[in-house]
């Protein structure tokens, strides 16, 4: 590492950080039901909660007005005590927005100023910031489709928005791989190939652990490793949709399949990159990567039978989400190294 890329490499790290703690809230926030809490965006007037009890009363009456109100929770005695507890989740996980745009922004001004970010990281840093705009974006998206009629946000909305925030972490890890490790070296292409191939998997396991989530798809087939009534394909996936490509993107117990049939893919090739790395030299990061990775994998599977097994509690939803985020660090990680 180049001692001039120092501070660069902790800002993005520190990036990282934030959007780990951002995916986390992100995570309670959905599973306390607490994201169409506040009905409407302001960037700088909703930066701080309602201050007094005359507006907490304006924020709750407009509330009122939407559809989780007055579809649900009118038939729940949920009162403004109520109100406040679901406002605070959403109103922390777009504070943790705003800081991690402060975070960014700044110190990359600093460094533009400076003249620290050679021309090739500039680039890499201008994709970060349209990146992180479109995050923002994405969560508006998301929440303005649960405020019309439907009182739940799009499930497609919600993979998208989950699974760009994933992608984004993992772009600023990458970014900052690239400055911590600047050496290059030969590529050992079907080591590198194969784990392009999991991470591909991964990532397409992680949009459809939001179609899950937006579908509510956890709550139903408790069993493992057959479905309900011992079926590996039950026969309510091909029940719910006029069709087999709707029942696997809109069909609870199609997306549920199809999660759950991912992840042995997911592990497959994980268990494939271990054993096919065992016939090379590799140096110490690409071994440790590797071995973590193959740890991990297997951790989340685990919390992902047990998630599903148990109905989904709100902790072991939140920490299937955790770990997934650190499987894909993992992955990053082991493939930056396997191809740089």
């Amino acid at each position: 590492m180049k001692k001039e890329n120092k501070s660069i490499i902790i800002w993005l790290l520190s990036g990282c950080l934030l959007i780990f703690i951002m995916v986390v809230v992100g995570g309670i926030t959905r599973l306390t039901n607490s994201g169409l809490s506040m009905t409407d965006w302001h960037l700088v007037t909703d930066t701080l909660p309602p201050l007094s009890g005359a507006k907490w009363q304006e924020a709750f009456e407009k509330y009122k007005q939407f559809p989780e109100y007055q579809k649900i929770n009118i038939h729940n005695d949920f009162t403004l005590s109520d109100y406040k507890f679901i406002y605070f989740w959403e109103w922390f996980h777009r504070f943790i927005g705003r800081i991690l745009g402060f975070v960014f922004i700044i110190p990359f001004v600093y460094f533009l100023i400076k003249k620290k970010i050679n021309p090739e990281t500039l680039k890499k840093c201008g994709i970060l910031l349209g990146m992180g705009a479109f995050q923002g974006f994405l969560g508006w998206f998301m929440v303005k489709s649960g405020l019309v009629n439907n009182p739940d946000v799009s499930h497609f909305r919600l993979a998208l928005h989950l699974t760009f925030a994933f992608i984004t972490f993992a772009y600023t890890l990458w970014v900052a791989l690239d400055l911590l490790f600047p050496e290059k070296k030969k590529i050992k292409k079907s080591l590198r190939n194969i784990a392009r191939l999991a991470m591909a998997f991964l990532l397409l396991q992680i949009i459809y652990g939001g179609f899950v989530a937006g579908l509510n798809a956890g709550l139903i087939h408790n069993h493992w490793p057959l479905m309900s009534d011992g079926q590996f394909i039950h026969e309510s996936v091909f029940l719910e949709q006029k069709n087999l490509f709707l029942s696997f993107t809109e069909g609870k117990s199609g997306v549920q399949f199809v999660h759950r049939t991912l992840a042995y893919f997911v592990v497959g090739m994980i268990v494939l990159l271990y054993f096919k790395s065992i016939n090379f030299t590799l140096d110490t990061p690409q071994t440790k990567g590797i071995k973590f990775l193959l740890l991990l994998v297997f951790v989340q599977f685990g919390l992902g039978v047990l998630t599903l097994l148990y109905g989904v509690p709100m902790w072991l939803g939140l920490l299937h989400q955790v770990s997934a985020f650190f499987l894909l660090t993992a992955m990053t990680f082991t493939l930056h190294r396997l191809s740089k």
